[in-house]
């Protein structure tokens, strides 16, 4: 079981960015997906999960209305759309998955993709 996080970058505040989570090893329908970041000297933080069997989508108040998660099971990949960028969300993101349902506890999450680094910075 493999998860590959993709597509950061530096991003000028306002800008948008789009983060990939390539899964390999299972497939999407039974599992849910989250994205978490941790900034320097901060714990890790939550953003977003997916359950792509349901549907069903949950954010963080940080990123609500900016940021939209989607999947694409056929390509078995979840995708993190990242608008409006604000020099606070830089951090190393991560995807991990959890058997089907969506949780805010990185305890609960089974497999971490190696994470991908956003700077939003003029």
């Amino acid at each position: 079981v493999q998860l590959q996080a993709s597509g950061g970058g530096l991003a000028p505040p306002g800008g948008s960015l789009r983060l990939s989570c390539g899964a390999s090893g299972f497939t999407l329908d039974y599992y849910a997906i989250g994205w978490f970041r941790q900034a320097p000297g901060k714990e890790r933080e939550w953003v977003s999960c997916i359950e792509s069997s349901d549907g069903n989508l949950y954010y963080a108040d940080s990123v609500k209305g900016r940021f939209t998660i989607s999947s694409d099971n056929a390509k078995n990949t979840v995708y993190l759309q990242m608008n409006s960028l604000k020099p606070e969300d830089t951090a190393v993101y991560y995807c991990a998955a959890e058997p089907r349902i969506c949780s805010d506890y990185d305890g609960t999450y089974d497999y971490w993709g190696q994470g991908t680094q956003v700077t939003v910075s003029s």
